[in-house]
Parts: C-alpha cells; sequence; structure tokens
C-alpha cells in the first residue's frame, strides 16, 4: 500500500518540509519517491555566532507557511479536494524546545484542516534513516551496525542489532563536535557556522603540502580511554591556547591549525568507531549528521573500514543536515506500525532519547 508522508523539521535553525511517496516494509521490498523537499537556512544567526532558540522560533513561524507552499506547489498529484498527505511526520525531539514545539504546533494545525494523524519522529532516527538510502531504496547492507552520530549537537555511538532496536554505547561529555568545529573557526576569526571554513582550510594545506610534517601537534582527547565516549571542550581550549600564542595570526597559522584540529577529531573519532566495531561485531557503520559532510571524516573512516572488511553508510553531504525528507522516512516506518499520536498529547521533548524507541 502506498502512503504519503508529510515531515516536518524545526529542532534548530533549519526549516525543512518534505512531501514522499513509499510502499513496502523495511527490507529489499522498500521504496519510496521524493515529491518534493524544501529547506529554509536560517542566515540571522550569523551576526550572534550561534543559535538563539527563541529568535530561531520566530524564524521557523515565518519559514514553515512558505516552504509548504512551495512543497505543494513542486509536489506532483496534490488537488485541492484532497489531502495531499495521508500522515504528518513531526519532530518532536531532541532539539531546541521552542523551535520543537513551532514545528509541533503547525503539524498540529495541518492534521485538524486535512483529517490527517500524526506520527511523531526522533530527530536522530532521521539522521540513521536517510544514510541507509540508495536511490529510493534500503541499501544493501547487513546488522548489527554501529550508527556514529555527528552534528553541531550531537556525537553519538549507538549500537543497532536490527532496524528499530538502539542502545548508546558512546556519547559526547561536553561539546558535540559540530560546536567544535564552529568555536574553533571563531577562534581564528570565521562566521557562524565554521565548520566548513575548518575544513576548507584543512583541505588546501592538504592537497598544497601533503608531506610537510605539522609544526603544531593537539590533543587528541580520550582516544586510549576504555570506553567510546568523547570530548572535545579540551582540544578546544588547545587551539585557544595556540591563538593566543601566535597572535597576529597569519594566513599560514590558521591553516596549519585548521589541519592539525581537523586531524585530531577524525582520529578520535575513527578509532572510537573501529573500537566499537570491534567490540560489538559490526558488519556496517552508518554515519550521520551535519558533520559527516566534512570529506577528510568520510574518506579516512571509509579507508579505515574497508581494510577490516566493514560497510560504511553515509547519506550525500546536501542531505546530511537537517531536512523534512529524513523525517518523513522515519514517520512511514512509524506510521505503518500505526504509532499515531493525540494532538493534545503530542509535547515537545528537547533531550529525547533515540534509546526509548527500542522494542
Amino acid at each position: 500500500m502506498r502512503m504519503r508522508v508529510l515531515g516536518i523539521e524545526t529542532s534548530a535553525d533549519d526549516t525543512g518540509i518534505a512531501l514522499i511517496e513509499a510502499e513496502g516494509k523495511f527490507g529489499p521490498d522498500f521504496k519510496f519517491k521524493i515529491l518534493a523537499n524544501g529547506v529554509s537556512s536560517q542566515k540571522i544567526h550569523a551576526e550572534y555566532g550561534g543559535i538563539y532558540p527563541n529568535l530561531a522560533k520566530r524564524e521557523h513561524g515565518r519559514n514553515l507557511p512558505l516552504v509548504l507552499e512551495k512543497v505543494l506547489k513542486e509536489s506532483s498529484g496534490t488537488t485541492k479536494d484532497m489531502p495531499p498527505a495521508d500522515v504528518i511526520a513531526v519532530t518532536y525531539g531532541p532539539g531546541l524546545e521552542p523551535c520543537l514545539w513551532t514545528g509541533i504546533t503547525f503539524a498540529q494545525e495541518l492534521s485538524k484542516k486535512w483529517n490527517v494523524p500524526i506520527v511523531p519522529v526522533n530527530h536522530m532516527e532521521g539522521h540513521i534513516l536517510i544514510s541507509m538510502m540508495e536511490n529510493g531504496r534500503i541499501a544493501d547492507f547487513e546488522f548489527p551496525a554501529i550508527a556514529l552520530l555527528i552534528s553541531g549537537g550531537h556525537t553519538e555511538l549507538i549500537h543497532m542489532k536490527e532496524f528499530g532496536t538502539y542502545k548508546y554505547i558512546g556519547r559526547t561529555r561536553d561539546d558535540a563536535v559540530g560546536e567544535a568545529f564552529d568555536k574553533v573557526a571563531r577562534l581564528l576569526g570565521f562566521p557562524y557556522p565554521g565548520g566548513p571554513y575548518i575544513s576548507q582550510l584543512a583541505n588546501d594545506t592538504q592537497q598544497c603540502d601533503e608531506a610537510t610534517p605539522h609544526r603544531i601537534h593537539l590533543p587528541r582527547p580520550m582516544i586510549h580511554e576504555n570506553n567510546f565516549d568523547f570530548s572535545f571542550a579540551g582540544l578546544k581550549t588547545a587551539v585557544l591556547r595556540l591563538v593566543e600564542k601566535h597572535q597576529p595570526l597569519s594566513e599560514e597559522m590558521k591553516k596549519t591549525i585548521a589541519r592539525e584540529f581537523e586531524d585530531a577529531v577524525t582520529d578520535v573519532l575513527v578509532y572510537k568507531t573501529l573500537r566499537a566495531v570491534e567490540e560489538c561485531g559490526a558488519s556496517t557503520v552508518i554515519m550521520g549528521g551535519g558533520v559527516s559532510a566534512n570529506k577528510h571524516i568520510r574518506n579516512e573512516l571509509n579507508q579505515k573500514l574497508r581494510a577490516v572488511g566493514c560497510q560504511l553508510l553515509v547519506c550525500p553531504p546536501e542531505l546530511s543536515t537537517d531536512n523534512g525528507l529524513m523525517i518523513a522516512l522515519a514517520g512511514y516506518f512509524h506510521a505503518l506500525k500505526k504509532e499515531f499520536t493525540d494532538l493534545a498529547s503530542l509535547k515537545a521533548d528537547g533531550n529525547l532519547s533515540i534509546a526509548s524507541l527500542s522494542k
């Protein structure tokens, strides 16, 4: 049975709405088609160096009707006489609660207007699912799997024995990896979001001077500790000390710091993930979240995993940031199980755990 799902994502500063048509259970018979996918990114936070939740909430309120209008115009087969979707999927956590509430309220209004049910979706499950997809189907891979979720708000290692079962085995104890990228970028004088600037500088040095040894060395926090947790606050502090020591910063020093910082982060992420693969006997690593778009992290992790016979699944870079498509996909599988919610009981949960979804 085919189902149309409208996905709504407002967990941070991206307003995402997508409409998909899908059919089949999780497995080789599943397939989906993207009817429309719209995202509006809020540029207003750049001058503040980070996301202001109440400001983001206001912008979501402005953007949601506009993005929906665009999606409905782009999607095929919608008419004024029929609801454009059979079900609405909306992010209810984790994330910034003022932002989450804006999406939830919008979904509730559409549910009443169209007389269609709502399924609540965990934002992190959306990142996992979109990274599993390949050409409108689920990629060919085997469980058990390790999910590495890396973004501005999350750095997590999750053990998955099968689809729908999630067990945390490692998390950040302070800054998320994307947050660390942005903070280091600010120290080097770049605007928010700063991660892409760091990656570009690091890439420039790798291409131009691959054989030159580093003039600096940054710590690899917790890399050899007997756990799968992460910590990036101390790494940021180490960069701060370097910046203070080498004032005024030359362009060459900025590139050197950027490359060593990216290498340090990559070394920790890759090493911990490989240990998790070995300990859990995983056949697959699923990497998702905005930082998964980083080419150096992708390449290093893929190379190391291939050496031990483990497969890497990661979504296209343009779908690594928050979007309604990943929410629609996750919502579809919950709708199959009729996990609809009562409108009045749907609430935002900024600290929602993906482990709560496990069977």
